[in-house]
């Protein structure tokens, strides 16, 4: 099993570690709730060093990307991020990544850690027909880099302390090249909370000294460890998609909701494009909608989705008790004409059916 760079400090603060995605990771240190509403109160560090980085580069970067990518690349300017997603060929979903442009011959993939080698492998068999090749044009550093997303509405008052010019009003979904805490870093307004923040990647030759100036500064705001347990309930109550739960390989991205990264842009022939046009001309038979129950309970992946009265209209992907509102919380796909916000469903839980109301989300 992989180890991160931090893997030490999480040992040494008695964190709660199991396996995921190949590493030993924290899934909590003082518990669930306590860590989620810590990120969504004050600011809360997590190791994300177990996620993917990919290097595009060369005059034909930005034309692989337009090909394996749904959103338009030809958007980003150099210090912008981009969520997207690698449609399959198949009318589903390699991974859902974000993609970081430095220069128009410079771009790097942030990708899930589940996912980085099929990634890695998808990425280079396109890349052949653009004459791009690994350890050239393409590079996959994972192994090389640290992750840590630094999260909460005073993230950015401690990671200021770690720059010597201005970045807490830095823009949603921009990054910059810089020093932290005098280590060479990508300090980049992203994060998969909703509560704002920052993701620092650095190399790993660096992750003692970031981790202890971190831990320094953020000593006055109350700084928190988070594990992967909280990751996962922010992150939902904020309706964001998790790979391997709410979209796969056999997930469209037009189902999933996520039609606002599918950009049919003149010239831009990505893979599954007319499979997805014609998906979106026909409609889609079923979409993933977010649920609160009524009932009380607690929706968890693979429980079916009803009507009221027990005919099955799908499942649940992700669900847990919503720590910020104390109801339990899910998204899952359900069949199209039970899809429309205000219809009432049911859960399945361990035989009983438990009424949930079909929202928007985000849930908070």
């Amino acid at each position: 099993m992989k180890t991160t760079a931090f893997h030490k400090y999480h040992v040494a603060a008695g964190a709660k570690m199991a396996e995921f995605a190949g590493y030993d990771m924290p899934i909590e240190f003082t518990g669930i709730n306590d860590e989620h509403l810590a990120v969504r109160k004050c600011a809360g560090v997590f190791d994300v060093s177990h996620m993917g980085e990919i290097w595009v580069k060369g005059p034909k970067a930005l034309d692989l990307l337009q090909r394996i990518t749904t959103n338009d690349v030809s958007k980003l300017f150099p210090g912008k991020v981009q969520y997207s997603c690698m449609p399959n060929g198949r009318g589903g979903i390699v991974d859902d990544i974000l993609v970081y442009k430095f220069t128009d011959e410079k771009y790097m993939l942030c990708v899930n850690a589940a996912n980085t080698d099929k990634d890695w492998a998808h990425i280079c068999r396109e890349g052949e027909a653009f004459g791009m090749r690994p350890g050239t044009e393409l590079e996959n550093a994972s192994d090389d880099i640290c992750q840590l997303a630094v999260q909460g509405p005073l993230a950015m008052k401690i990671v200021q302390k770690l720059v010597d010019h201005p970045v807490e009003q830095m823009p949603y979904y921009t990054f910059e090249q810089t020093e932290v805490a005098g280590c060479e870093a990508i300090l980049s307004i992203t994060g998969y909370t909703g509560s704002g923040g920052c993701e620092i990647y650095a190399y790993n030759a660096d992750a003692d000294r970031l981790w202890e100036a971190l831990w320094k500064a953020g000593e006055e705001y109350g700084l928190k460890n988070i594990g992967l347990g909280a990751r996962d309930t922010l992150r939902l109550e904020k309706g964001f998609c998790l790979y391997g739960n709410d979209i796969d390989d056999t997930t469209s991205p037009l189902e999933a909701g996520l039609g606002w990264i599918t950009k049919f842009a003149e010239g831009k022939e990505f893979i599954d494009r007319d499979r997805m046009e014609r998906l979106k001309a026909e409609g889609v038979k079923r979409k993933l909608v977010g649920f609160k129950l009524i009932d009380r309970g607690i929706p968890r992946h693979g429980y079916p989705l009803k009507t009221v009265e027990g005919a099955e209209i799908g499942l649940v992907t992700s669900g847990t008790m919503s720590p910020s509102l104390k109801v339990g919380i899910g998204l899952g796909y359900v069949a199209a004409e039970h899809a429309a916000p205000g219809t009432v469903i049911a859960v399945e839980v361990r035989g009983r059916l438990l009424k949930a109301e079909v929202v928007k989300y985000p849930f908070v």
